[in-house]
């Protein structure tokens, strides 16, 4: 009779069939197995002081067998994990510190695709970290989400688990929004946006962020996290599908820093975050590639979302079973007759991040692969673009030079009396950006014309540049316009209407699209351009970017946008003055 695998032993067959395809999956999956992999061989040593505990990662998995499936196919039969899922759990409650005996990973963080069971893994997670990871301690157990609605659903799952399953039975009493464990004394609810000014006396054991796709900000998430101080081993769970906000902070932070942790190319140690992302993929690179004898641009798929092999990467558990692979074919058809479902299908169904607020005006893959070295503007000639701000607004300006591609660079300032306070009410890093060199935060409750002007002559003398012009927004731009002017420098308004930014407009675009323009790379620059809107457009097509319907700052791409007015004209100038009449 043939000894069964330990836990450990299954994990390592699974990595190694991830790694050599024989289980389909993405690289930023593989990669997780890989650093499991990495993990296993170092285990226990000075450097790595982790142990894999068979009998803790099996603990939960006789926790987990003990319920039953609420929905689908399987409703009433008890969940018997497959091993996609034994991964992930068995990576959360198996490995701890050698000498505390604390878990290794208090965060997680968890991309894949609807319908691949979330809701049901996480809640058997919370109840667990409710009465079974530490028994005897009182427990309190949060399903956090910006809306009520989404807050529950987690809730609510734990909820028809736990009536489902005879062996709890009357050990918890349901009441009132709130799950209790009798004999500890426990608690476990729903927290929305609406309860996050009753967030500072919380002490979460365990904090559930769902769907953080669709979190506008990260108070939810702030709340959870500071709140988990006095915990030896809290656990942070984020759970999310992809989207189409590239703003809001999964994507902005969370997706970015889970992505690096498990690159085996990234010197990064995060020991205490588990990831695990499982999505169709795209081409990250900065160079077309060709994919079975089709070029793929950077930011565009490589994956075919109509080749079914493929669907498995962004949904292991949907793709397991009959049904499931039905249900993503029947979603597959639907685009045939509703070709505007695409971003849906994408983002919820094939795990893919798609830049598609309503009228976004780049696709913020093909700027970001625009990113690199602006040194092709020194010593050139450039055209310098202001955004002027509000009281305690950004303040932008930009350098708009041409050498064969257009090159830009960017910079902002901020009221040193506002920094802090929009950090704490926008939940915008700007404090981080100051440090890094994009953002000058200037004394006082008002950036000063002289600060800015001071700010482009130093950057003019420091790269041996010429400034054929300052371009500037007519409005509150008479004082700024005087100091130049007394200094003997050009001033162009640049009028922000239709007729004067429409082509602008669409040719700044169609050179991001054909890699003709490089940028310096500010991550405030391109936030900026994340939160640019089309809100004009007019019956012949004309276009431009909408101040009051963007949802953030845009003062920034603004700026540029001021100077490239005039930067491309200056082009089409010279392109003329040096053709060679002899060929018209």
């Amino acid at each position: 009779m043939a000894l069964k695998k330990s836990i450990k032993d299954q994990l390592l067959r699974y990595c190694y069939d991830v790694i050599q395809g024989e289980i389909v999956t993405c690289v930023k999956h593989k990669n997780c197995c890989k650093r499991f992999l990495k993990d296993v061989e170092r285990e226990g040593t000075e450097d790595f002081p982790f142990i894999f505990d068979e009998e803790r990662a099996k603990r939960f998995l006789m926790w987990m067998v003990s319920f039953k499936h609420t929905k689908g196919v399987l409703a009433g039969k008890h969940i018997k994990p497959d091993i996609h899922t034994k991964f992930i759990v068995c990576n959360i409650y198996g490995w701890y510190h050698k000498a505390t005996g604390y878990r290794r990973f208090t965060k997680f963080y968890y991309q894949v695709g609807r319908k691949n069971a979330k809701s049901q893994l996480l809640s058997i997670i919370a109840l667990y970290e409710l009465c079974a990871f530490s028994p005897g301690q009182t427990m309190e157990v949060y399903c956090a989400a910006t809306k009520k609605d989404q807050a529950k659903i987690v809730y609510d799952e734990s909820e028809l688990v736990l009536r489902q399953n005879e062996a709890l039975s009357g050990k918890f009493t349901v009441a009132y929004g709130k799950i209790k464990h009798n004999k500890s004394g426990s608690t476990m609810r729903a927290l929305s946006q609406e309860d996050r000014k009753r967030g500072d006396g919380l002490n979460p054991q365990c904090g559930i962020i769902d769907e953080y796709h669709a979190h506008e900000n990260s108070s939810m998430y702030d709340v959870i996290d500071s709140g988990m101080g006095a915990r030896p081993e809290p656990l942070l769970a984020i759970i999310t599908t992809a989207g189409f906000d590239l703003e809001n902070p999964c994507y902005r932070t969370e997706y970015p820093l889970a992505s690096s942790i498990v690159d085996p190319n990234i010197d990064i140690e995060h020991h205490s975050y588990f990831v695990m992302i499982c999505e169709l993929e795209k081409n990250e690179t900065s160079e077309t590639v060709e994919v079975k004898g089709r070029k793929v641009s950077p930011g565009d798929l490589i994956d075919d979302i109509y080749n079914e092999k493929n669907w498995i990467k962004a949904n292991p558990i949907i793709c397991s079973y009959p049904e499931g692979v039905k249900f993503l074919r029947d979603k597959v058809k639907e685009l045939e007759l509703s070709p505007e479902k695409l971003t849906n299908f994408l983002t919820k169904h094939m795990n893919v991040w798609v830049n598609d607020k309503e009228a976004s005006y780049l696709n913020l893959d093909k700027w970001n692969v625009c990113r690199g070295s602006t040194a092709g503007l020194k010593n050139k000639e450039c055209y310098i673009g202001v955004d002027l701000s509000a009281k305690l607004d950004l303040t932008s300006i930009a350098f708009v030079g041409f050498a064969g591609k257009y090159i830009i660079d960017s910079h902002s300032f901020i009221p040193e009396e506002a920094i802090n306070e929009k950090v704490k009410k926008d939940k915008i890093p700007y404090d981080v950006w100051e440090k890094q060199g994009w953002l000058t935060a200037t004394p006082g409750a008002v950036t000063s014309f002289t600060t800015i002007v001071k700010y482009g002559f130093d950057y003019l003398k420091k790269n041996g540049l010429y400034c054929e012009a300052w371009c500037l927004d007519p409005w509150g731009g008479l004082q700024i316009t005087e100091l130049l002017q007394n200094k003997g420098e050009t001033v162009i308004e640049i009028s922000q209407g239709l007729s004067t930014l429409s082509e602008p407009t669409k040719l700044f675009r169609e050179k991001v699209y054909n890699r003709e323009l490089v940028h310096c790379g500010s991550p405030l620059l391109t936030w900026a351009v994340s939160n640019a809107v089309i809100g004009r457009e007019d019956h012949n097509a004309n276009i431009m970017i909408s101040k009051k319907m963007s949802r953030g700052r845009i003062d920034p791409i603004s700026a540029v946008m001021n100077a490239f007015v005039m930067a491309a004209g200056a082009e089409f100038e010279e392109t003329y003055e040096t053709m060679d009449m002899r060929e018209l």
